[in-house]
């Protein structure tokens, strides 16, 4: 937050995080406003119905604020790649503007469709990222005992290292054994996996095998 409250030419950030899952509070996400009070500052949200607040609330307030979110997550329509921005009228135009000069057919009807079923489907929404969440504390208490840090997480993935099992040892042998998870062989995170949020059975069987690594070592 400190790094985005000076002199920027603009700011596009995502909250909750990727590949951490951390999300800022909305008075962080103030003081990054006030920061930038003549630059643009774009907010994706592309996890945030996942517990973090969103910063939609914030637009009548902060003319330069931008906030991005998608279907592609938590309604579970990523290959329908539908999404949309909100903002004031005068940012909402000029982004439409830089659309239109790339592509103004971006979405088609089926995607459309798509977008507007799930929209309506409010109950199975509720039901699904509540159910994803839970599973998500669930798993992340069993990590704990297994002797992982795990870093607190908002999305529907989790962000784990273990102090006495290098992260890419995990990743490899847990591959070997048909469970993927997402390792970032990336300066200062190259030491972690990020674990999406499967299923309680798939999460189970992630567990098990896991816990079978890490006592061997």
């Amino acid at each position: 937050v400190k790094q985005f409250c000076r002199q920027n030419g603009g700011i596009i950030f995502p909250n909750p995080n990727a590949p951490t899952g951390k999300a800022i509070t909305l008075k962080e996400i103030e003081e990054i406003l006030n920061s930038n009070g003549e630059n643009v500052v774009i907010i994706d949200e592309a996890y945030i119905d996942f517990g973090a607040e969103s910063a939609v609330k914030l637009i009548s307030q902060y003319p330069n604020l931008l906030v991005v979110q998608t279907l592609s997550k938590s309604r579970s329509l990523a290959g329908l790649r539908v999404g949309w921005a909100l903002g004031e009228e005068n940012l909402i135009k000029a982004l439409d503007t830089v659309k239109n000069s790339i592509n103004s057919y971006t979405l088609d009807r089926l995607a459309l469709a798509g977008a507007k079923e799930a929209i309506k489907d409010e109950e199975y929404f509720q039901k699904v990222r509540k159910k994803i969440m839970a599973t998500r504390e669930k798993t992340s208490r069993e990590l704990l005992k297994l002797g992982f840090t795990v870093i607190p997480s908002q999305a529907n993935f989790v962000f784990i290292s273990h102090p006495a099992v290098p992260a890419e040892h995990i990743f490899k042998r847990l591959k070997e054994q048909g469970v993927l998870v997402r390792y970032f062989k990336q300066p200062r995170i190259d030491n972690f996996l990020r674990v999406s949020i499967g299923t309680d059975q798939e999460m189970e069987i992630f567990l098990q095998v896991t816990e079978a690594i890490v006592r061997q070592g």
